[in-house]
C-alpha cells in the first residue's frame, strides 16, 4: 500500500519515460515532517550517479515551521538507496545511451518515503505537441461519450 505526496507531472511531459525504478531516500526529521506535510516540489530535479552511489539533486523539501535551529537546508543533495548492481547498471545506461534518471514520483510504502526514478530520454519539440494534441483529443472523446450517456 502506498501512499502518494508529489508527483513529477512536468516529467511526463518534457521526457519519455523508458524504464521506471524504486529507491529509497536518506532524510532528516523535519525533512520526513515536511514531506509528510505534502510539502515537496520535484521539478527540475534529477538524480545522478557520482562514485558508485545515487544522488537526487535539486530537490525542494520545505522547511519544517515548528522547527527550530536543527532544520533543514531546502535544496540539498539527498542519497538515494538502492541495490548497488542496480546502481551499475544505471550508471553504464546513462552514460552510454543519453539517459537521465528524473524523479517522477515520491510516496510512502510501508512508512518508508520512497522515490519513484524514471530512465528518461528528451522529448523534442514536435514530441511534446504531439502529446498534447494526443491529450486534447482524448479529453474531447471523454466529453462526447460523457454528453451522449447525458442525452439517454
Amino acid at each position: 500500500m502506498e501512499q502518494l505526496i508529489s508527483r513529477n507531472r512536468k516529467a511526463y511531459h518534457d521526457y519519455h519515460i523508458e524504464e521506471t525504478y524504486e529507491a529509497g531516500i536518506v532524510l532528516t526529521g523535519t525533512e520526513v515532517k515536511s514531506v509528510r506535510g505534502a510539502r515537496v516540489n520535484l521539478r527540475d530535479s534529477y538524480a545522478r550517479v557520482e562514485g558508485g552511489e545515487l544522488f537526487l539533486f535539486n530537490m525542494h523539501i520545505s522547511p519544517y515551521e515548528p522547527g527550530n535551529r536543527f532544520n533543514h537546508e531546502p535544496r540539498r543533495t539527498r542519497k538515494l538507496l538502492m541495490h548497488k548492481a542496480e546502481i551499475g547498471r544505471l550508471a553504464g545506461t546513462v552514460q552510454q545511451k543519453g539517459y537521465t534518471l528524473v524523479p517522477l514520483k515520491i510516496y510512502f510504502r510501508r512508512g518508508l518515503v520512497k522515490v519513484e526514478l524514471g530512465l528518461a530520454r528528451g522529448k523534442r519539440l514536435y514530441d511534446k505537441r504531439r502529446s498534447i494534441a494526443e491529450r486534447d483529443q482524448q479529453r474531447e472523446m471523454g466529453r462526447a461519450v460523457k454528453e451522449r450517456m447525458q442525452d439517454r
